[in-house]
């Protein structure tokens, strides 16, 4: 963005995104880092398909708010692209755009993520982030939130910045019946970790 002399603008952890913007956003997830991913993920021996939220319009959106720009809140999830990707042996690798009306939307890619796990009603949805987990007022890591918990940070300011619609994902993901986790991906182990039922990070629900 800064090549484009584009600046970006954050409220509440979300991105300002006006159309030069929504041009870059879409040219470096979409195109760039979904398809290094796919290529990485290849190389590690998993078959995995890049795909976009705007795909079959998997992820349905209607502007969030107008001070926001074009940047969408999901009000449906078309499963079938992921299920079709899934039952034919791939792990979908899916950028987070939608398909708004009349044009493309961005969507913050945390909120894509809780959406699409309660949609597919996973069992565990896992962040792995820059910082070890949700943090206190004293920057100490909490280890366990209930619902509860985790909108009282949020609320009360404690939770700020990219935090905010991770909590949030993680909260909406809970409603399918699954846990959340918030973790240091710096780790190189840190998925593995957290699946075989280690104690890192923070753990929602």
């Amino acid at each position: 963005m800064a090549k484009q002399g584009v600046m970006p603008r954050f409220v509440q952890g979300l991105r300002v995104t006006d159309e030069p913007s929504l041009d870059i956003v879409v040219a470096v997830l979409t195109g760039l880092i979904n398809k290094n991913l796919v290529a990485s993920m290849f190389e590690l021996g998993a078959r995995s398909i890049g795909l976009s939220g705007a795909d079959d319009a998997m992820l349905r959106a209607n502007i969030r708010d107008p001070e926001l720009g074009l940047v969408g809140d999901i009000v449906d999830v078309n499963t079938h692209p992921i299920y079709t990707a899934l039952k034919s042996g791939y792990i979908p690798v899916i950028a987070p755009g939608g398909s708004g009306s009349p044009t493309l939307l961005n969507i913050n890619a945390d909120t894509a993520a809780g959406e699409i796990a309660a949609a597919i009603g996973a069992s565990r949805l896992v962040f792995l982030t820059d910082v070890q987990g949700v943090l206190d007022t004293s920057r100490r890591l909490i280890p366990r939130l209930t619902e509860r918990q985790a909108r009282g940070l949020i609320n009360s300011n404690v939770a700020a910045g990219g935090m905010i619609p991770k909590l949030e994902a993680c909260l909406t993901a809970l409603h399918s019946g699954g846990v959340s986790h918030i973790v240091d991906g710096r780790k190189p182990s840190a998925l593995m970790d957290v699946i075989s039922g280690k104690t890192l990070g923070t753990r929602i629900g």
